[in-house]
């Protein structure tokens, strides 16, 4: 069960411009003994950013639906072989043969089934403008000295107030 994760409690010691930057200042954090388990990096100003890489034509949709095929049909057929006397390398190399016929014949299917709607394929990620690094109120003045200490270059933003995270 995961635990509630609320903002409330917890003061913004640190803002970054990158993930890796806020990772670090954790990571410094730990280096010097601070009981990191009271600590949060969080990303504000949330974007969802998809790039679209291409059509998704029947012919590509068969051939993805084909890889993703093979490689179940391998499996399938790996595992037979183990079981088999004497391990014949038939049962893998028909397990890859019918699973991309397979996986062919349902990409194509996935893709009629669709009706024209989502012809393309795209990568989706989650982006952030900035992230900050929180600390339970109880420990923040130790935090923000342990960085200062340790990484003087680092960034704050002092129109940040812990209520505007919620």
């Amino acid at each position: 069960m995961r635990p509630d994760i609320t903002l409330t409690g917890h003061e913004p010691i640190a803002t970054f411009h990158t993930y890796a930057e806020a990772q670090r200042a954790v990571d410094q954090l730990s280096d010097q003994r601070f009981p990191v388990e009271h600590t949060m990096i969080v990303g504000v100003d949330l974007r969802l950013i998809e790039q679209v890489l291409g059509r998704l034509t029947p012919l590509r949709a068969a051939g993805m639906g084909a890889a993703s095929g093979a490689w179940f049909g391998l499996l399938i057929g790996l595992f037979f072989a183990i079981f088999a006397r004497g391990f014949p390398i038939a049962l893998p190399l028909w397990g890859l043969i019918w699973g991309a016929i397979a996986g062919a014949i349902f990409g194509l299917i996935a893709h009629a089934f669709s009706g024209g709607k989502r012809d393309f394929l795209s990568s989706s990620s989650l982006v952030a403008d900035r992230y900050e690094v929180l600390v339970t109120a109880e420990h923040a003045a130790e935090a923000r000295k342990l960085l200062d200490a340790g990484m003087p270059q680092v960034q704050r933003e002092s129109s940040v107030n812990p209520g505007d995270l919620t």
